[in-house]
């Protein structure tokens, strides 16, 4: 199995957070106040403010990346795994807090934004890990914890064939001072089919 270890250092942040540090293997960040994602859908405004540290991702890899839930605590806190093209071309997919209860979700967006969520109470406090791996236009999106085994929370259209990156989010529309801990960012081996759960590594 091809493992790759991405090191926090080759990303580029579309927006710096507030604080960005590393321990030993872990990514330390805290968001700015009012930082989010979101393309005019419902709500009509457009937010790009939100922190994506992105890397090139290519077709033959899957990307991972995993965090801790213990700092979600405020309406909105969210955290997770970005597919970028553009500005107004891109998924977000990870743990939002909605009233009080983890959600596991997406926003899906080309040129206008789409929302998909499903509670998750039961990972509440645990260590997530989102992944995301093309086949043919579109990814396939899951999500697992250290404890509970993975889950299909996505199949959605995603055809560029080039220019695309990925790589670890987050954003905190309601509150100052919202950190969150990475503790890995890798590339693999993508999905062998829809129906086939990919391998599990460890946080580290």
């Amino acid at each position: 199995m091809n493992v790759h270890n991405i090191p926090w250092s080759s990303g580029t942040w579309t927006v710096p957070p507030k604080s960005v540090n590393t321990e030993g293997d872990t990514l330390n960040v805290e968001a700015v106040e009012g930082s989010d994602y979101w393309e005019k859908t419902l709500y009509e405004f457009q937010h790009d403010n939100g922190h994506a540290l992105l890397a090139p991702w290519e077709d033959d890899q899957g990307v991972e990346v995993t965090f801790r839930l213990d700092s979600f605590t405020e309406l909105y806190d969210q955290a997770g795994l970005m597919l970028w093209h553009s500005k107004t071309q891109w998924i977000k997919a990870g743990i939002e807090l909605n009233d009080g209860v983890p959600h596991i979700g997406a926003v899906v967006t080309d040129d206008y934004s789409d929302w998909s969520l499903s509670p998750v109470a039961e990972w509440a406090g645990e260590t997530v890990t989102i992944r995301a791996s093309r086949s043919n236009d579109a990814v396939i999106i899951r999500a697992r914890t250290e404890h509970h085994p993975w889950r299909t929370i996505r199949v959605a259209r995603f055809p560029h064939l080039t220019g695309k990156q990925a790589g670890p989010f987050l954003c905190a529309p309601t509150r100052a001072g919202f950190q969150v801990v990475f503790t890995a960012w890798r590339h693999t081996q993508p999905d062998e089919a829809l129906h086939t759960d990919p391998p599990t590594f460890s946080g580290k």
